[in-house]
């Protein structure tokens, strides 16, 4: 064994609710459907709430864009930053999912997508009329280069140039996604202040935090200087033609830390702790960090962590890349952890379907806030999507692996449709998982050994001080193993033991009582001195 005797967090800062919560991502079409259109929709999550608050015992959830929009990316290209589109419900019915929500106890968290509106936006409808319109300006417009070419080298990260040539006005705008997403140009006070009041409409309304779409693209290199050239991939996953360029000047600029801090002044200016977390892809911790802004820290609350999504199934590898960001955390600051999420390859894919108790555990025990994806809990697998049925952009452009297979219809029972979409439903928007019979939550409510039990017990032991707002601590392990305690003052420490490896290996643990097992059969059994486990098994031990 090789000791790991840093502690890489100190005591932890007073508690704010996001600190230690679990946030539960909704992607709102996949999530229940209501109305039997074979889309979800908000009266669909509202109808679903017991799942959310008493099977599982989440604190917050995230729905993503629920707006008006002509749907080419699903809702990331907005039409209406204040209403909600039809397919969904209507803003009634968001105000009694928001009221439910908080009778019980539960946070609710949208998706602000400030980059960019949707071509049919009437701001863009309105800039695009012609050059001398008020709200030409309220987008980023440019003369081609003198052979007619675009202004710059920039790739949009859906493919091919970041700008569209508008026949019209003879001229081309920049889109960092879609073409039918036109990138705003915060740099025009109009911008900013339309957006933070598209802010305030939905916090006005009650909601409790919101995470930020793009949230590094609002400032690009107002110079418009060229990305140079890249030799590798310049994101953590390969993207195709957008790696071919190092987007340091379409996304990122220094001019983003005052607006975030603007942004921050809007969220702190209301009352009861509202929250935000920005979608920051950065795989340099120096500069994932500074998004947290230290000393100040009246920046964002915090910018997505994304390297266990990632990183792979490697005991040292893992172990590394969660001390790093302990590590990279400021003081005084949040770290926060993700396993999965709309844009990735489904956890139990990705690692393996033995693999998916383990990294339950690995995600819930560690210091932070943590955002897991619905479906995860019962194991969900990435799903194969017909090339006749994709309908994610992305993969559609770039030739990728398309997003559809982590967005296929959560699996409620093993009734038609999967319990997703009433049994008179036509269909669903996409495919089911071809495993939706025998995994589904009905399958797994009753089921001690299931996976949904498991992250119930996880959910129920992080409420302790220790797991949900205490410090981290590797200790030494076995190879193929990671064990590290966490700890809060006047709490008992708790140790977590996993074993990533395939062979049964022994691990020296300190006296305790298992709390939460892959085996749920050794929970609450003593612990003292060596214990044996077995591949890709996990205990979370409580000392005595």
């Amino acid at each position: 064994m090789t000791p790991q005797d840093e502690t890489v967090a100190a005591v932890p800062p007073p508690e704010h609710w996001w600190q230690g919560a679990v946030v539960y991502q909704i992607y709102v079409r996949s999530f229940a459907d209501s109305d039997g259109d074979g889309i979800g929709d908000l009266e669909g999550i509202r109808s679903r709430l017991d799942h959310l608050t008493e099977t599982l015992g989440v604190d917050a959830i995230w729905i993503t864009p629920f707006f008006p929009s002509p749907m080419r990316d699903f809702g990331y290209d907005v039409a209406d930053y204040c209403d909600v589109d039809p397919l969904f419900g209507d803003l009634a019915r968001f105000d009694s999912l928001l009221s439910d929500c908080h009778q019980r106890g539960l946070r609710v968290m949208i998706d602000w997508v400030p980059n960019h509106t949707s071509d049919l936006h009437p701001w863009f409808v309105e800039s695009r009329s012609s050059r001398d319109n008020p709200k030409r300006d309220w987008y980023v417009w440019r003369d081609p280069a003198d052979d007619g070419s675009p202004p710059n080298n920039w790739l949009a990260m859906f493919g091919g140039s970041s700008w569209e040539w508008d026949e019209r006005t003879r001229q081309y705008y920049l889109h960092s996604f879609l073409p039918e997403q036109p990138d705003l140009d915060w740099r025009n006070p109009e911008v900013e202040s339309a957006m933070l009041d598209s802010l305030r409409f939905w916090l006005d309304r009650g909601v409790d935090g919101v995470r930020i779409d793009v949230a590094h693209y609002l400032m690009k290199d107002p110079g418009l200087t060229d990305n140079p050239p890249a030799e590798g991939p310049t994101d953590y996953r390969p993207l195709g033609e957008p790696d071919s360029q190092i987007h340091i000047n379409d996304r990122g600029h220094p001019d983003i830390h005052s607006l975030f801090r603007r942004i921050r002044g809007v969220l702190d200016s209301y009352p009861d702790d509202r929250f935000a977390i920005a979608e920051i892809h950065e795989s340099d911790w120096e500069t994932w960090a500074s998004y947290y802004q230290p000393p100040s820290l009246d920046s964002i609350h915090m910018p997505f962590n994304f390297s266990l999504l990632y990183a792979p199934w490697d005991a040292e590898e893992l172990r590394q890349s969660i001390e790093a960001a302990e590590a990279a955390v400021p003081e005084g600051a949040w770290p926060n952890h993700v396993l999965g999420n709309h844009d990735e390859a489904r956890v139990a894919s990705r690692f393996g379907e033995r693999r998916a108790g383990l990294a339950a555990i690995l995600l819930l025990t560690l210091r932070g806030t943590v955002t897991m994806y619905y479906g995860d809990e019962i194991g969900m697998p990435e799903t194969a999507i017909p090339p006749g049925e994709i309908r994610d952009p992305q993969g559609i452009r770039l030739g990728t692996p398309t997003r559809d297979g982590c967005r296929t219809p959560m699996q409620w029972s093993d009734q038609p449709h999967a319990g997703f979409s009433p049994p008179e439903a036509p269909g669903t928007w996409l495919p089911l998982s071809t495993d939706w019979k025998q995994r589904n939550v009905d399958s797994q409510l009753d089921d001690p050994g299931s996976l949904l039990q498991l992250y119930h017990r996880l959910l129920a032991a992080r409420r302790s001080p220790s797991l949900r707002r205490g410090a981290f601590r590797s200790l030494p392990a076995p190879p193929g193993c990671l064990v590290y305690e966490r700890s809060a003052p006047g709490s008992a420490a708790v140790v977590v033991a996993l074993n990533l490896g395939g062979d049964v290996t022994a691990i020296d643990l300190p006296a305790g009582t298992v709390l939460v097992a892959t085996d749920p059969g050794a929970e609450g059994k003593p612990v003292s001195g060596p214990i044996e486990l077995a591949g890709n098994e996990g205990v979370v031990i409580e000392l005595t």
